[in-house]
This record gives structure tokens, sequence and C-alpha cells, in this order.
């Protein structure tokens, strides 16, 4: 229901600002821990991936003023990403050709299916099923007996299984820039015609045409489009290829006109003005992250109601690959803002003059390629890890640029995390500190294992992605935190390398110091660990 609350704003202020179409929501099943858009999914849990993707749709599709539900309130969602981006070989993510196998080691593709055939197909409210469907760009194995296309230019992936088997008639968009050339180098960001790479851009357009695709995610360019018009009608005669075109063009055309854009396309600012970032919805948006905050370990000093001295450590994070593959330089970083932190409690600068220790740190920062190391382990820890347990042969395989050596495996290859002094950091505060209380906040783009400084800690906060304001209104007490963890965090690297990448929730949770078992669905209130209906309903069996 709060999902559904905060889709409902987000539709709001997506009609405020013009937006009719909302790329959301990400459906994925975050099975594979070490995937950098695990943060981005709903969690583990395929039953909770479900709920909450038919609540967000729900939330933004319906008009509550329009009788079907659709109405000049509506956003199209787009949930993504069909089959289920998910289990990505070894984390390596699709968004670079050095991650663009999917696998099924464990046979789970039914738990992938279901967020779209239970979940964003069979939507409660009166819309019914989501407008749009984006498959991902992985060549996924395991579901297409070719295992040689990504997923949009894959028949079987888009034409049976999606519009066939699954009945789906709303707009399928592929995923962003799937059509350019790909790079010559492997380690680059624009590289993602997988299995296609021979044919010309124009017959790449063709090709996703002809397995059911409506748009080009990412695409402004008509000319190839165009062109695979031409060489449809060469194929198939002009009667075909422009009924076909009128398929996609009805399509598209439905989601502009259950929007309200024929009836009225226009805005009136100052009412947009007023609405988007109103007090209303900060307030609610606010609610909804102390909700979200998950805490793992209190050894009875939390929460901290009085006005403490509170030491803050920087932080610094080395040199790594950007999300554009571009280099980030080192950088020093603020702990926290000294402003936010003094609305709660008093600053000092080193640990003698505190009276507790607030360690920020995020979760391991790491990537599995590098044109000069290769393969390597995405790791979750902060030390460095060597996978003497990794796979010897990858499940995927195959690429222009590595036909000598299309092997993919990391086996005895070693990983330092960019991020590895945020480990100091807790020690450090530990060993300075003495008695007094160490509190740990993990910003958790990804589960990571916890064991190298959960003993240091007096108690662990984990967000995912919220103000500091949120974080040290639960620290405080002026809030009491109710979130539960949406996946497990291993006891190591090993029950990582033994997991199958599709498969939910087989990894071994790290138990601490407490006797506290860090699996799915576990959390602490100010009364101990947290049993309730979602405990419940969400069970591991």
């Amino acid at each position: 229901e709060l999902c559904r609350q905060c889709a409902d704003i987000i539709r709001k202020e997506y009609r405020g600002l013009g937006i009719t179409t909302a790329l959301s929501p990400q459906v994925d099943v975050g099975t594979e821990p070490r995937w950098m858009r695990v943060e981005d999914t709903f969690g583990a849990h395929p039953d909770l991936v479900a709920d909450m993707g038919r609540a967000y749709c729900d939330g933004i599709q319906t008009d509550p003023d329009a009788e079907t539900g659709w109405g000049g309130g509506s956003v199209a969602a787009m949930a993504k990403h069909w089959p289920g981006g998910g289990p990505c070989e070894g984390g390596r993510d699709a968004h670079y050709a050095f991650g663009k196998f999917a696998v099924h080691p464990g046979n789970c593709q039914e738990e992938h299916f279901r967020p779209f055939l239970e979940g964003v197909f069979r939507l409660q409210g009166p819309t019914g099923k989501t407008a749009s469907i984006m498959p991902y760009y992985t060549i996924t194995m395991g579901i297409d007996p070719d295992n040689r296309y990504g997923n949009s230019y894959s028949r079987h992936i888009i034409q049976d299984l999606l519009r066939e088997q699954a009945g789906f008639e709303g707009v399928v968009c592929t995923d962003w820039g799937i059509t350019a050339e790909p790079e010559p180098v492997i380690d680059s960001f624009g590289s993602r015609c997988y299995g296609v790479e021979a044919l010309t851009e124009a017959q790449r357009h063709l090709k996703i045409i002809e397995n059911g695709v409506d748009q080009f995610g990412g695409n402004n360019n008509i000319v190839p489009i165009l062109e695979a018009y031409r060489l449809g009608c060469e194929k198939y005669g002009e009667a075909a290829m422009r009924a076909r075109f009128e398929r996609s063009a009805v399509r598209l055309l439905t989601n502009s006109f259950r929007c309200g854009l024929f009836e009225n396309p226009y805005l009136d600012p100052e009412a947009s003005q007023e609405l988007v970032g109103c007090k209303a919805h900060s307030e609610a948006g606010f609610a909804a992250q102390l909700k979200s905050v998950v805490l793992v370990k209190n050894n009875g000093v939390l929460p901290i109601p009085e006005r403490k001295k509170v030491y803050i450590p920087n932080r610094h994070v080395e040199a790594h690959k950007s999300f554009f593959r571009t280099m980030l330089p080192a950088m020093d970083l603020p702990g926290a803002d000294r402003n936010v932190v003094e609305a709660f409690f008093d600053w000092v600068e080193t640990p003698e003059e505190a009276d507790v220790a607030v360690v920020f740190i995020e979760s391991p920062l790491s990537d599995g390629y590098t044109e000069e190391s290769g393969y390597r382990p995405v790791t979750l820890q902060y030390r460095p890890y060597t996978a003497h347990t990794a796979r010897e042969q990858s499940i995927g395989q195959g690429d222009f640029r590595e036909a000598e050596h299309p092997n993919r495996s990391y086996r005895g290859k070693t990983n330092t995390c960019a991020n590895e002094k945020d480990l100091d950091l807790v020690l450090s505060a530990r060993k300075a500190m003495g008695d007094k209380p160490v509190i740990v906040v993990v910003r958790m783009h990804h589960p990571c294992v916890l064991g190298e400084l959960e003993a240091a800690a007096d108690a662990i906060v984990v967000d995912f992605g919220v103000q500091q304001e949120a974080i040290l209104t639960i620290l405080s007490g002026k809030a009491e935190p109710s979130g539960l963890l949406p996946v497990q965090l291993p006891v190591n690297m090993e029950t990582v390398e033994a997991h199958c990448e599709d498969k939910p929730l087989d990894l071994i949770p790290y138990t601490d110091s407490l006797g506290n078992c860090y699996d799915f669905g576990f959390g602490l209130n100010w009364s101990g660990v947290i049993r309730d209906e979602r405990t419940r309903k969400y069970s591991r069996n």
C-alpha cells in the first residue's frame, strides 16, 4: 500500500511535469547480489517483487477521476526488464559487453517470470496491466534455446513468450542504445547489439521489428528505421510491412490516447509549480524513507535520545571506473553534512571529544572487468578477495572480440574494492572510541559481507539511498526503525560463488555476535526482532 501511495504521488508529479510514460517499475528479481542494479529492484523474493510491481503500476497508471482508470491524470508504466535481468553471470551488468550474459544454472526461470505474469500483468486496479514492457540487454541463456541474441533480438523471447504465450499486446520498447555499432574494445559503454554485430544498423532495426517490438529506446534517428521499412518491403511486401508498422502505431497511440493527450496535451505552469515537490508530497516521501531504514544490530546503544557529542570520520575512495566506464579519480569525501548533523547532535572533530562515533560507509564498490586485468571477481567484501572457488568455465561465452579466449571465468583472480578504507574507518573508530559506542551506517547498493566489521560495531543501520536526515531521525529516536532486509547478506564470498545467479535466496546468510541472522526479512526495532504480517507472508519457504 505504501508503494502504491508513492506511485500515486509520482503519477501526479510526472503529469505536472508533462511526463506521460515512466520507465518503471523495475521488477527484476534481485537474485544476484553482485549485480550493480540489484539496488533498483524490490528485492530477492519473487512474490514480494510481484506485489510491489503490481502496486506501483496501479498507483502510477490509475487516474481516480476517470471511469476506466485511464485519463488525463494517468502515467503509462513501462515495467522492466523482460524476461528478468537479475541473473547476470558473476554479477556483471549487461550495459557492458563484458556482462552480456544472463544465466539460469538453477533452472529458476519461472521465478523471474512471476513478477510479470502474476504481478504487472494482473493489476488489481482498473487499468488491468502495465501499458509497456522493456526487455533487458542480456543474451538470456536458459530461456532462449538459441542462446545467441540479446532479448529484443530474440524472436522466442519477444514473439513466442511475451506476445503469444503471455498475451501481452501493449508497447514493447527496447532498452537504450542496442542498435548502434559496437565499440572496438569490450570495456566500453556502447556495445549492446548482442548477437547481431555483423548486421547493418538497418538490419538490426528490421530484426527487432520482426519480433514484435514497437519502440527503440534511446534512438531519435529515423533513417535506419526507414531503411528497415524498405528492407522489410523487399522481404515481405509493402502491404505486410505497412500492416506491421500500423500495429505498432496503434499500440503507441493507444497509450497517448489513454493518458488524455488527444483531448489536452497542455500544462498549467502555475499549477505545476504548486504541485511538484509540494510539502505534502515531500513529507510523504520522507516518511517512506524512514520506513525503509533497516536496523540489523543494536547492542543497547540505540536510540540516542539526548543531544550527544558525535564524531563522524571522513571517507576516502580510490580511483575506479564510473557507470560510463570513464575513470573517476580518487576522492576524499565528508562523512556527513555537518549542518544536517548539528540539527540532531553536537559535532566534534576527534574521537576523544565524542560520546558516540557514527561511521557512514558504502557497500563495496567494484566491477568485474578492466582491459588491464581482464575478468575479475565482483567482490562484496572490503579486503582483497581472491576467487579460489569460482567456476573454471563461464556459462556464457562468445564475442567477436574474444574469439581466441571466450572463457569469462575469473577463477584465481583477485580484486579489491575502491572503498576498502571504509572498513578501516570502522576499525579505527572502534580502537579510538574504546568503550564508547560505535554506530555504522551502510549505504547498501547491494548485499555485502558485514562480517568484516560487525564485531567492531555496537549498532549497524542499513539504508538504500535516503537523506541523512532520515538516518539521524532514526538514530536520535525520533522515529523507530521498521524496515526489513529485502535481500540476504552473505556470510562470505564463498557462498556467493557457490550460489546460482537465478535462484532466489540461496545464500548462507551471516549470523552476528548477538546471534541474529542477516537473512531475507530480518530487521530490528527498539524491542528486538520484528515479526509481523510481512515476515509471515514473505517467508523463504
